[in-house]
């Protein structure tokens, strides 16, 4: 298969990761010379994991993938495609309804600069429900999260995940 170049962004919160973001992971990395997965703080969600511990949760995931690369990020998309010298952005679409905000999205990044692109990458059917709220609400729980996350963060994100709802039972 040959390759686009360059450099891509996949932006995501990535609260936590799971088998979907890694999966388009993967696929995205066969697209470029070199992938970089930006963390980001979503205005809109309340995370759980510090974006330090989303990066090291990725980088336990990815250490197969010489050409991927895991930063934090805050701001614009666009600056942070540019500082990095990428000019595609790559967003994973699960359902119509990921597809209307990305596109909207897409068109915003586009107008603020013209020359960066927007790929986007369908689902694997296996993970097309699957979303990091999801596997909170199952860890929060005490549910099994095994084949929803990377075998490679399953424990971690389980204790992480006990701590900070122990904590927040007891305050």
């Amino acid at each position: 298969m040959s390759k686009l170049g360059r450099i891509g962004v996949y932006p995501g919160s990535f609260d936590p990761v799971t088998n979907g973001h890694l999966d388009i992971i993967k696929r995205a990395s066969r697209l470029f010379d070199k992938l970089i997965v930006g963390v980001l703080n979503n205005n809109f969600k309340n995370p759980i994991f510090t974006m330090e511990e989303r990066v090291a949760l990725i980088g336990k995931c990815i250490m197969e993938l010489p050409n991927v690369e895991v930063k934090m990020f805050n701001g614009l998309l666009v600056d942070f495609v540019k500082d990095n010298g990428a000019s595609t952005i790559v967003k994973g679409l699960r359902a119509v309804s990921d597809y209307e905000y990305e596109l909207q999205m897409a068109m915003l990044n586009k107008h603020i600069d013209n020359d960066i692109e927007t790929i986007f990458l369908m689902s694997d059917i296996q993970n097309s429900f699957l979303s990091s709220s999801i596997v909170k609400e199952l860890a929060k729980h005490g549910g099994d999260i095994k084949g929803l996350v990377p075998d490679e963060v399953v424990d971690d994100i389980t204790s992480m995940m006990q701590q900070r709802f122990k904590m927040q039972e007891e305050t």
